[in-house]
């Protein structure tokens, strides 16, 4: 977009999945894969299968010939990406051109929960692996950057993406050309905690469909354009066609939680790779909880970015943001600080226009107050909100404690509330 609006008045986001003809009069979709039309499949659940279809996705995206690496939190999806291509290089001479170890790589706060559990993954693996640090206020620093290189002022988006971004930065210093990534899985398997609260099969299947179809608006853009600011390319094996095409074509009903039965989110994908003869992770890694990745970084990171925002951006600034900007109007101080750094890049309305809107559309969605009316009242998109599922975590990392972002930042706030304004 960047390369646009200078010198484009009107112009709009090519969606994927589609081509553009003159001669047929513009934009049609040519991609439609079976789960589009949303049609609740019947197909039954078989986890030899899926494993077989996810393995071979993940070999497929190993072909290259430059350094490469896996971005590894620790978390399901991104431990079983980092498994299936250690796997794999164990038993081919791919590994021998960038040593004998496949490269792993994290970042986080000192002490984050992802931090630690990258950590045993890497070592139960035997994975070279990168622990790469931030602060708060490293974070901070690297907003406007950030926010001019993705290109949205979705809240969600941008606390992810500023520590993958200089995540990013890192890899490419040590000469990694490509990563591969764990995205799409929460989408296909409907990870995100308010799935808990999908009331049937049908509506759980619609909102996995749904939730596909909006992901190059939000972890694949920030997957894609935090990577590429730094000429690091990252590859998605949760989302390789024949893979959604298989996954999305399971029976609902296996992928609910049931409590029950003992299914947590993502049973389905969990229990595919649950093999006692020669297991791919150890048991409480392959049942880990969801986890968001802006705050397993460390969960001082999102309340460092609302303790700046807040002095930042005053109440009034706030009340009257329906005036500044009355499409999308942000409804939280941070969003608030968002919506100004894009503005400063992006003026145009056609800019602000390819950003959804909602306050925290990214993770509580229309779909999930519909199912638990607490949403409603819940204005942040951090997975810390989900249900109270990791309210005794967070409490435990807050209590007491003023954020680092606060304590370096104290000097800066008033000349950057003065710009905040203008």
């Amino acid at each position: 977009m960047k390369a646009l609006s200078d010198d484009c008045e009107r112009f709009i986001s090519f969606l994927p999945g589609h081509i553009y003809s003159s001669k047929n009069g513009g934009v049609r979709r040519w991609y439609n894969p079976p789960w589009f039309s949303e049609t609740i499949p019947s197909a039954p659940y078989d986890p030899l299968v899926l494993r077989n279809t996810f393995e071979k996705a993940v070999v497929k995206r190993l072909m290259t010939d430059v350094p490469f690496g896996v971005l590894l939190s620790g978390g399901l999806d991104s431990s079983l990406v980092a498994a299936v291509a250690n796997r794999y290089l164990a038993d081919t001479d791919a590994a021998q051109q960038w040593g004998s170890q496949l490269h792993t790589f994290c970042i986080g706060l000192k002490g984050s929960p992802d931090l630690k559990a990258a950590r045993e993954v890497a070592d139960y693996l035997g994975t070279r692996h990168h622990e790469l640090h931030f602060t708060v206020q490293e974070g901070i620093d690297a907003l406007e950057e950030v926010i001019y290189h993705i290109e949205t002022y979705d809240v969600t988006t941008i606390r992810a993406s500023t520590p993958m971004f200089l995540m990013s930065r890192k890899i490419k210093a040590l000469g990694v050309k490509m990563v591969l990534s764990g995205e799409g899985s929460d989408e296909i398997f409907g990870g995100y905690l308010y799935f808990h609260k999908a009331p049937n099969k049908e509506e759980f299947h619609q909102e996995t469909c749904r939730k596909i179809k909006a992901l190059h608006l939000y972890d694949c853009l920030r997957a894609n354009k935090a990577t590429s600011a730094w000429g690091v390319e990252a590859r998605v094996p949760f989302l390789d066609k024949e893979f959604i095409n298989v996954a999305m074509n399971i029976d609902p009903e296996w992928k609910m939680v049931r409590p029950d039965l003992q299914r947590i989110e993502k049973w389905v994908l969990r229990n595919a790779f649950d093999d006692d003869q020669n297991p791919y992770l150890p048991k409480h890694i392959l049942y880990r909880q969801k986890e968001q990745f802006s705050d397993g970084v460390g969960y001082s990171w999102i309340d460092g970015l609302k303790d700046y925002t807040n002095n930042l951006v005053s109440d009034s600034m706030l009340a009257n943001a329906n005036f500044i900007y009355p499409e999308n109007t942000p409804t939280t101080k941070e969003a608030y600080y968002y919506r100004t750094i894009f503005e400063r890049y992006f003026p145009k309305n056609a800019a602000r226009l390819t950003v959804p809107g909602g306050p925290s559309v990214a993770c509580s969605t229309a779909k999930a107050v519909e199912w638990d009316a607490s949403w409603s009242k819940n204005l942040d998109p951090s997975g810390r909100a989900a249900l109270g599922v990791h309210a005794d975590a967070y409490k435990e990392a807050s209590e007491g404690k003023e954020t680092a972002a606060v304590k370096e930042t104290s000097q800066k706030l008033e000349v950057e509330k003065a710009a905040v304004a203008v």
